[in-house]
């Protein structure tokens, strides 16, 4: 498997930098790592980048995630393996990743469920982060960059 090109983000160095400067700066929000992984890899499941499913399931691997949490993603609503807070996080990256599936992109029940568990700047890391993962699979799904590029 080929890209179609290559990545747009090599033309222009100064946009990876600042999409990396950005996920470096939620850092100071105390989201745990994992969640941040799961959450990205969840977007990049139904975003359909390979490349970014793979990165982010291997990052999850070298922090000694469990096979069945990693697995489990996709359907983490009836799996056993996830917090309340890993829920909400999860709901909100869904609804937050397919803005035009409804009429309502964000319920409110998902904002509350997810302000319920998150303090104010962790919510706002957690938007930039659904933010940051959508842009990057965009690009990837475009090209149609495929899995393993990024090692």
């Amino acid at each position: 498997m080929q890209a179609r090109m290559k990545n747009p983000l090599f033309a222009f160095p100064d946009v990876l930098k600042a999409m990396l400067a950005a996920d470096k700066a939620t850092e100071t929000a105390d989201l745990p790592y994992a969640l941040r992984k799961l959450v990205q890899l969840r977007a990049s499941q139904i975003n359909g980048c390979s490349l970014c499913v793979d990165m982010h399931a291997r990052e999850l691997k070298k922090v000694n995630e469990k096979d069945e949490r990693i697995f489990a993603v996709s359907a983490w609503r009836e799996a056993p393996y996830f917090t309340d807070a890993e829920r909400a996080a999860l709901a909100l990256t869904e609804a937050v990743t397919r803005l035009s599936d409804r009429a309502d992109p964000v319920p409110d029940d998902v904002w509350n469920q997810a302000a319920k568990q998150f303090d104010e700047s962790q919510l706002a890391a957690l938007i930039v982060q659904i933010g940051l993962i959508n842009f990057f699979n965009r690009m990837n799904a475009t090209i149609r960059q495929p899995a393993g590029e990024w090692k």
